[in-house]
């Protein structure tokens, strides 16, 4: 029988957040779960049980260890990683405006375009929606596309979808 793989030995490169991951955590008594959350993370560390992932592929599937609590943490924002989602744990300096190609004006969602002044970059969108919740109250769409484009003139500028009736001009 052979033994996991160390996810950890892999660092970032492990994919933690692909979609077809299956997690594993087994309990000191044996019992099993499925599955990822913080709650596992902070179970995992503190001993009382293991974890591990399933990477399947076509014909077969390998299995790792989650040995690098911290990079998995990272990965699934547990923990707040500048580096892997180029956003620091700041107030944003954001300025936004409708998307001029919006397609449903009158939507629950609307396209908007901006710009982060303060330097950050949006590397992750669940994070970046986390924190536009926090910091404007914004419910930024995380189940479709995104994009950027830079231009010499403006910089780097954002498509997102925000729920319009959280979207305030501060």
């Amino acid at each position: 029988m052979k033994t996991p793989r160390s996810a950890g030995a892999l660092k970032a490169d492990f994919p933690y957040t692909l979609q077809t991951m299956c997690y594993v955590e087994v309990h000191q008594d044996g019992t099993v779960r499925f599955g990822h959350d913080g709650d596992a993370y902070e179970r995992a560390r503190s001993g009382e049980s293991r974890l591990f992932a399933v990477w399947p592929g076509e014909w077969s599937s390998d299995m790792f260890a989650i040995d690098d609590l911290d990079e998995y943490a990272r990965a699934f924002g547990i923990v707040h990683d500048e580096k892997r989602t180029g956003l620091a744990a700041h107030q944003h300096d954001v300025t936004w405006r409708t998307d001029p190609h919006e397609s449903k004006p009158n939507g629950s969602y609307v396209g908007i375009e901006l710009r982060l002044a303060c330097g950050c970059e949006v590397n992750d969108l669940a994070t970046f929606a986390r924190q536009m919740g926090e910091q404007q109250g914004w419910d930024v769409a995380t189940s479709r596309g995104w994009g950027s484009r830079w231009s010499a003139a403006e910089g780097k500028t954002y498509s997102v979808r925000v729920r319009r009736t959280t979207l305030r001009r501060r």
